[in-house]
């Protein structure tokens, strides 16, 4: 019985508590009032703007993926065919356009071929450099006459910046 005493007398003084008294003046409940609100109104300002962050990615997102929905089964075609020929044979991303329209080679539209090279995220400076040690180990060619088949427009197609990082790398 006395402990049923006791936790009706510390719920009664926690729920005093919480209510903050009626006691206490009412300049100093006021002002504890105007602290929460500030309090609340600091927070609604720093929670808004992230939460709109939030909102714009999401919207963003969901636009790329019904983006993806709208593409056409040609151009994601392209787009997988310019991945292999960037991962398997280590093309430029000229070569790959030339690639993808040409009518001896995949026969793709030009703008497939284009949506295909705007798609494709990849490191072309690395493609050079591979290419260059093909050059290197299996035909045995001097650094210049790498570079200049790394830049030919009948050759590589890479550009001159992808073209001296391959020759500034190779081991």
């Amino acid at each position: 019985m006395k402990k049923l005493v006791y936790v009706i007398l510390i719920l009664s003084l926690l729920l005093l508590a919480a209510c903050g008294g009626t006691t206490g003046d009412s300049t100093s409940n006021q002002e504890n009032t105007d602290a929460v609100e500030t309090a609340t109104d600091t927070n609604k300002e720093t929670e808004v703007p992230e939460q709109n962050v939030v909102e714009e990615v999401a919207v963003e997102e969901t636009q790329k993926e019904s983006n993806k929905e709208d593409v056409p089964r040609e151009y994601k075609a392209a787009l997988q065919k310019a991945k292999q020929y960037a991962e398997i044979m280590y093309m430029s991303k000229a070569g790959i356009y030339d690639q993808l329209t040409s009518e001896f080679g995949e026969g793709f539209p030009p703008e497939a071929a284009q949506y295909a090279i705007d798609n494709l995220e990849w490191d072309y400076k690395e493609n050079a450099l591979k290419k260059a040690q093909q050059y290197a180990e299996m035909m045995a060619m001097s650094d210049s006459a790498i570079y200049d088949q790394l830049v030919s427009e009948y050759g590589e197609k890479f550009t001159p910046e992808e073209a001296q990082y391959a020759i500034d790398n190779l081991k």
